[in-house]
């Protein structure tokens, strides 16, 4: 199975760059997007059940924020889950922050984490949005559940995984309460599947700025993540980051699985 994990940076924006031809031809087993900004009824039924390159359909589910515009999940995939569902804690799902998809094997997880914003303006809500994504895989993993937890995590987990961490010391998404929980998390035994595979290599990044060229420069941040338990990486075979696919200030994060 390859998943995708993609912060779209707005769905219908994509949708004008080409985003219904490139998932017919990138043809995952799972899209997950993050930051939809939309709701399902405001969408073309062309966004609602793509193709595949084979011509099959895939069944995507939504999690919308409240507010128009804002946030948001979605998953696509070429196989129905078992189940479907949100977070199930309204003060995240108001904004569309999770979605869990049940497949035989594992849970699927595309999550949107809060962005920090300046001074830390709304660091609480995001710490308090990171324990309940601890809570959720460790639950998983002490009923011997697996799980992948992907999507923007809007966190660099280490000085390796941004351009210039000196510069963003005290910046939203390299706070020291921030990382101090990734550090938390990866202890707690879940792992990090991009890191497992190419650890300690530099200047691999998932978001760039859209000031000062600053992709084209590969002036960057990897803040997009594909987590999983520990009893479960070895059905992991590779774990990439696309940087050839355009068409937001991300770009997608790829894992492949022995799963099903």
């Amino acid at each position: 199975m390859r998943i995708l994990s993609w912060n779209v940076n707005g769905i219908r924006a994509v949708e004008k760059r080409g985003f219904v031809r490139w998932l017919a031809e990138e043809s995952p087993d799972v899209l997950c997007l993050q930051e939809t900004k939309a709701h399902p009824d405001q969408l073309s039924p062309e966004l609602i059940s793509p193709l595949n390159k084979a011509g099959a359909v895939y069944t995507s589910y939504w999690a919308s924020a409240e507010k128009k515009g804002y946030s948001g999940v979605a998953i696509y995939s070429r196989t129905r889950p078992l189940d479907i569902k949100p977070l199930g804690i309204a003060e995240f799902d108001a904004e569309g922050r999770v979605l869990q998809a049940e497949f035989k094997d594992f849970t699927l997880i595309s999550a949107y984490f809060p962005n920090s914003q300046d001074g830390g303006a709304r660091l609480g809500y995001k710490l308090d949005f990171c324990a309940a994504m601890r809570e959720l895989c460790d639950a998983l993993a002490a009923r011997r559940r697996h799980f992948v937890l992907c999507g923007d995590y809007n966190i660099a987990h280490t000085p390796i995984d941004l351009a210039r961490p000196k510069e963003n010391e005290g910046n939203a998404g390299y706070l020291p309460e921030e990382r101090a929980w990734m550090d938390a998390y990866i202890a707690a035994g879940h792992v990090d599947a991009f890191r497992h595979f190419h650890p300690g290599e530099e200047g691999h990044y998932s978001w760039w700025s859209y000031r000062a060229a600053a992709r084209a420069r590969n002036v960057g941040w990897r803040i997009d993540y594909h987590c999983v338990d520990k009893a479960f990486l070895p059905k992991v075979t590779s774990s990439i980051i696309r940087p050839d696919v355009e068409g937001s200030d991300h770009c997608p994060v790829q894992i492949e699985l022995n799963a099903r």
